[in-house]
C-alpha cells in the first residue's frame, strides 16, 4: 500500500455508467429495476416479452449515478422478430458497464438460464453479477443451493461472476446493497443524466406500451404478441385554459391479420372501449395530465415476418 492507494471517502470520484438485468422472463428483472429506481418506470407483466424498448430507469446517489437499460428478452428466435430482437439485446450487453443476470431463488436452473449464460459467456469483457432474485419464496437451505449451483454453472460455461448477490426486491432486502456493489464496477465519469430524471424513455413509447399492456390483458393467449402500438402523434389541444389542458393522443393498435380484429375490438366495440378506458387511465397517471386517447385498430400483414413494417413499428 503505497501512499497513492489513500483515498478519504469524500474526495472519491463520482462514477456513472450502465447497467442491464437479464434473465428469462418472470426472474424478477422489472420488479428489481423498480424496486431500485422506488418508481414505476419498467412495464411490468406477468408474462413475457412485453417490454420491448428500452426502458431505463436512474439510480441516482450523491457519489454514483447508476443507469438501468432494460433489454428485451432474448430468447430462441423463431421469427425476423426474434432475431432482431436478440441483436438488440447482444448489441445491448456489449454497451454496458455491468450486466446482471437475474435467477429465481425458487425455481431450479433450467434451459432457458442456460441458453442466456451460454451467450454470456460470450461477452468477455463485461463484468457480470449473478442476482438471486425472490429470495423471499424459499428457505435458507434452498437458497444455499441455488448459490452453489450457479457458482457451478459459472465455472462450466467459463464465467466469472464479478458477485453473486441474493436479493429479494419484496422487502427491500439488499437491494440498496446490490446498488452498493454495482456502482464500484462503473466508470469514474460525471452524472449522465440530470438529478430529476428518473427515465429518459420517450414518452410517447411508454404511451404506446401501456396501451399494448392494456390491450393484451386477456387475449394473450389468442394473441401472444401479434400486437403492436405506434402512438401516431401526441399533442396539447389548442384553445384550452392553462388550468385544463387536455392531450390528444391518436394511437393505432397494429395486429396481424384481419381474424384478430375482433378479437381486440370485441362484440360492438365494447372490449376496444375497455383497452382505452384502462390505458388512459395508466397514461394520465404517467404524464399527469387529462388525456384524450383515439384508437384505431389496423391490420399490419405478418407484421412479424416483415423487415419493412418491422422498421415502420418501431423494431
Amino acid at each position: 500500500m503505497g501512499p497513492m492507494s489513500v483515498r478519504t471517502e469524500s474526495s472519491a470520484a463520482h462514477r456513472a455508467g450502465f447497467a442491464c438485468f437479464v434473465g428469462r422472463p418472470n426472474a424478477g428483472k422489472s420488479t428489481l429495476t423498480n424496486a431500485l429506481v422506488g418508481t414505476k418506470v419498467a412495464i411490468t407483466s406477468n408474462r413475457p416479452q412485453t417490454t420491448r424498448h428500452t426502458v431505463r430507469g436512474i439510480v441516482h446517489r450523491p457519489e454514483a449515478q447508476l443507469v438501468l437499460v432494460d433489454t428485451p428478452g432474448l430468447h430462441k428466435p423463431r421469427t425476423l422478430l426474434g432475431e432482431r430482437l436478440n441483436d438488440v439485446v447482444r448489441t445491448t450487453w456489449s454497451e454496458v458497464d455491468v450486466i446482471g443476470f437475474c435467477l429465481p431463488a425458487d425455481q431450479k436452473i433450467g434451459p432457458g438460464d442456460r441458453y442466456i449464460a451460454a451467450e454470456l459467456a460470450g461477452i468477455k469483457k463485461t463484468p457480470k453479477v449473478a442476482i438471486v432474485t425472490k429470495t423471499d419464496l424459499v428457505d435458507s437451505k434452498a437458497l444455499a443451493a441455488q448459490l452453489i449451483a450457479i457458482d457451478q454453472l459459472g465455472q462450466e460455461l467459463g464465467i466469472e461472476w464479478a458477485e453473486i448477490i441474493p436479493v429479494s426486491a419484496v422487502g427491500d432486502t439488499q437491494v440498496v446493497l446490490l446498488a452498493d456493489l454495482l456502482v464500484p464496477m462503473l466508470p469514474e465519469s460525471p452524472p449522465l443524466y440530470p438529478e430529476g430524471d428518473l427515465t429518459d424513455e420517450p414518452e410517447q413509447v411508454m404511451v404506446g406500451e401501456l396501451i399494448r399492456e392494456a390491450a393484451l390483458e386477456g387475449v394473450r393467449d389468442e394473441l401472444p404478441h401479434s400486437i403492436a402500438v405506434v402512438v401516431e402523434e401526441m399533442l396539447p389541444r389548442e384553445d384550452r385554459p392553462a388550468d385544463k389542458p387536455l392531450l390528444d393522443i391518436h394511437a393505432n393498435v397494429y395486429i396481424e391479420r384481419p381474424s384478430q380484429k375482433g378479437i381486440i375490438i370485441g362484440p360492438k366495440g365494447k372490449r376496444l372501449k375497455e383497452v382505452g378506458t384502462k390505458s388512459r387511465k395508466h397514461i394520465e397517471a404517467l404524464l399527469g395530465t387529462p388525456v384524450f386517447l383515439d384508437l384505431h385498430v389496423k391490420v399490419a400483414k405478418d407484421w412479424q415476418r416483415d423487415p419493412k413494417q418491422l422498421r415502420k413499428l418501431g423494431f
